[in-house]
């Protein structure tokens, strides 16, 4: 699933009961999942591991969606690299 397909399938599933929590309530969920993740990091299994990833990248999306923001868009400043010295890998 490319980042264009993952806001799809978030705003359709998610968008309006998002949107009515308002943009500080998501940003809290994401900051908490943000949390969960380093938790499972740190100790959980592979499988949590990969659920916490989901569940940021499930909120990043809807947040983006919020604040009408295209992720495909604004990734492109990592198109060609480093966006500071354009490298790959980094020369900075």
């Amino acid at each position: 699933m490319d980042l264009a397909e993952l806001q799809d399938v978030i705003e359709r599933t998610y968008g309006e009961r998002d949107r009515g929590r308002s943009v500080a309530h998501s940003v809290a969920w994401l900051a908490e999942e943000f949390g969960e993740l380093a938790q499972a990091v740190r100790k959980g299994t592979r499988e949590q591991v990969e659920h916490e990833f989901s569940d940021v990248l499930a909120w990043v999306a809807s947040l983006a969606n919020q604040v009408d923001v295209d992720l495909n868009d604004a990734m492109q400043r990592f198109a060609n690299g480093c966006p500071k010295c354009d490298a790959i890998p980094c020369a900075c």
